[in-house]
């Protein structure tokens, strides 16, 4: 027996009110980021502010404008080894994290276009394979290093650090206070200011496991986006799972107020989120609205995320696909093999797409850091054509599962 479908939420009718009567007043949140406040790392005459390219315009543009954009398409969002063009993949995820947010950041007062590119921009950093790929790739650099792979953490390197767009602080904060993966039901600003204050978090969390749980955005619009990376994948990986055959329907799920499919967990959380928070210096949810969240979370990791591509059929072959890759690429780099991937494709390509990268200089990074970043770049096809490439007499092989499968 199917369950009853959660009502769709309203706006309580005195925070609607507000907003219409603010809207006609010409009213501005005074807690909106404002443009004339941003801050970058260089002081570029080219990065000014114009009218017709805004600070946060700017930021979105260079994102877009980025290789590591390009290879969202082919970076696993949840499934990996599923030839389907109707499940999400990373780049449809963070447009939805996009519009969800610039929906809800309109609705408050707040600077749409600062949302717009942390959006675009939080999961730059991301390994092949998902959170799966991230475990892995964590692995392999904890135990040579002691140090951790996080992928909000590396997103920040991959705009500040490698390709060197002069992107802004603000938009680099909400990308390493993203993680999506810490429910909050209030999201109290953070206290960012410089760049100082962006590399020690960098650092802290690199070293301390335990650190990037105490991240917080220092802006309104990093808070949104925040919550709304948890509202975007919530209903879209059940949708998702349903399409390739994990779940059946959407019986097993429970909710009493945000509801179970997507259509309603993005209105009925922009609704709560709204009505929790118009005037207010921090971003909330109800009460109610949280403890749903919370058991969305939980029952997705029951009915999709342990039953999902890496982490069934595949996560030992996988692991060890990422060990082994690991381990010879960083064999390569310290022997300094010039006909390596590393040097021929990654450093090449790097110093050749960032504008001001030298390979002289890049070489002075730390040779595991080299690799993860060589590593998390891949897009999934290219991981497993490069590993085949690299151990071809390897039994190891992954396969998806393609679209005529069910015909023959």
């Amino acid at each position: 027996m199917s369950c009853k479908k959660i009502p769709y939420l309203k706006l309580d009718p005195e925070v609607e009110q507000a907003i219409l009567e603010d809207r006609i007043k010409g009213w501005k949140n005074p807690r909106a980021f404002d443009d004339s406040d941003v801050v970058r790392r260089e002081a570029n005459p080219h990065d000014e502010a114009t009218l017709t390219r805004p600070a946060f315009a700017r930021d979105i543009e260079k994102i877009i404008n980025t290789p590591a954009y390009n290879r969202y398409a082919d970076k696993t969002q949840v499934f990996s080894f599923v030839e389907n063009d109707d499940i999400c993949r990373r780049g449809l995820h963070v447009q939805l994290v996009s519009r969800i947010s610039r929906g809800i950041s309109d609705l408050l007062g707040l600077n749409t276009q600062l949302v717009e590119a942390i959006a675009l921009g939080h999961d730059l950093g991301h390994t092949p394979f998902g959170h799966a790929g991230e475990r892995y790739l964590s692995q392999c650099l904890e135990e040579r290093t002691g140090r951790y792979f996080r992928h909000n953490v590396h997103s920040v390197r991959v705009m500040d650090r490698l390709y060197r767009r002069n992107i802004s602080l603000q938009t680099l904060d909400g990308a390493i206070c993203h993680n999506g993966e810490f429910a909050q039901q209030v999201l109290s600003l953070g206290n960012m200011a410089t760049f100082d204050d962006l590399d020690d978090a960098v650092e802290r969390c690199t070293s301390d496991a335990s650190q990037i749980k105490r991240l917080r955005p220092s802006t309104l619009e990093g808070c949104v986006v925040r919550v709304c990376d948890m509202v975007a994948y919530l209903g879209k990986d059940r949708d998702d799972a349903m399409h390739v055959g994990i779940v059946d329907s959407l019986d097993s799920f429970e909710s009493t107020v945000i509801g179970r499919d997507n259509s309603s967990i993005i209105h009925n959380m922009t609704i709560d989120i709204v009505n929790n928070s118009y005037g207010k210096d921090h971003i909330a949810m109800s009460e109610d609205a949280f403890g749903d969240i919370v058991l969305a979370k939980k029952q997705n990791y029951q009915n999709i995320y342990y039953k999902e591509g890496t982490v069934s059929e595949f996560e030992n072959i996988v692991e060890e696909m990422f060990e082994e890759l690991y381990q010879k690429l960083l064999d390569q780099l310290l022997a300094g093999d010039e006909s390596s991937p590393v040097f021929k494709h990654h450093i090449a390509n790097l110093c050749k797409n960032s504008r001001s990268i030298l390979a002289e200089e890049y070489l002075q990074d730390e040779p595991n850091q080299i690799i993860c970043d060589y590593i998390s770049s891949m897009t999934d096809s290219y991981f497993i054509a490069l590993y085949q490439h690299l151990f071809p007499n390897s039994k190891k092989r992954l396969f998806k599962r393609e679209y005529c499968s069910d015909l023959v």
